[in-house]
């Protein structure tokens, strides 16, 4: 497995925003994005301003969480500042999932769901041949900085059953400690996408260029042993 990392910028030192995302343009597989509304979660990060300036100097596919309680009146935002993925949770959906989802695709982007630490697999089994990604938070949403709950991993496991049994294509993500003392764990799960922040890339050097390849360095020992 070749591992997919995508960056969550609420990590990232937005004093040096150009520089930073510059440097990780050639390594990125996604750059992940948090938007949260202070409600669904107590917090409140980046916003569609935030996509609309980052579009302008990265061709990296823009991949946004929403942690807000209200997705439907975000996601036309989203899609208007150049997000690629849009992904929410869908206990947040309203009874609006179908429609959700067919928004987000018949605008050209991709779609996802967010999973929390205590949502089940089998919750997106009616609607998973719509997914492009389901994102599996290893921690309660809307903080960084919190213990990986490693009972999340097993997920992982029955959502890539699911979809060898079914045909389903989306993509598996991971969201919350990916770091070098969970990679080896993680990894084996079979999750394609690990979302790194502060303490799994940006942490790692004042550089950014060489906190990514520390990371790099760090995934390849922890998941050879």
């Amino acid at each position: 497995m070749i591992a997919k990392f995508s960056p969550s910028l609420m990590c990232m030192d937005l004093t040096r925003f150009r520089e930073q995302i510059e440097a990780m343009n050639n390594h990125a597989a996604f750059y992940h994005v948090d938007i949260m509304d202070g409600s669904y979660v107590k917090n409140i990060t980046l916003s569609p301003f935030f996509i609309e300036n980052l579009r302008k100097i990265t061709d990296v596919p823009i991949d946004v969480h929403l942690m807000v309680n209200h997705p439907e009146d975000i996601i036309p935002l989203c899609i208007e500042s150049g997000a690629d993925i849009i992904s929410f949770h869908p206990e947040t959906a309203n009874n609006k999932i179908f429609r959700l989802l067919t928004q987000i695709k018949e605008a050209g982007r991709r779609c996802g769901v967010v999973l929390n630490p205590a949502t089940p697999a089998d919750s997106i089994r009616e609607y998973a041949h719509l997914l492009d990604k389901v994102t599996v938070m290893s921690v309660d949403p809307g903080f960084a900085g919190q213990k990986f709950i490693p009972e999340t991993l097993d997920k992982i496991r029955k959502l890539i059953e699911m979809r060898k049994e079914h045909d389903f294509h989306y993509l598996t993500e991971i969201d919350g400690s990916c770091n070098a003392k969970t990679f080896k764990q993680v990894a084996a799960s079979g999750v394609e996408v690990f979302i790194v922040g502060t303490s799994g890339l940006f942490n790692l050097d004042n550089d950014v260029a060489e906190a990514w390849q520390k990371m790099e360095s760090i995934f390849a020992r922890e998941t050879a042993a």
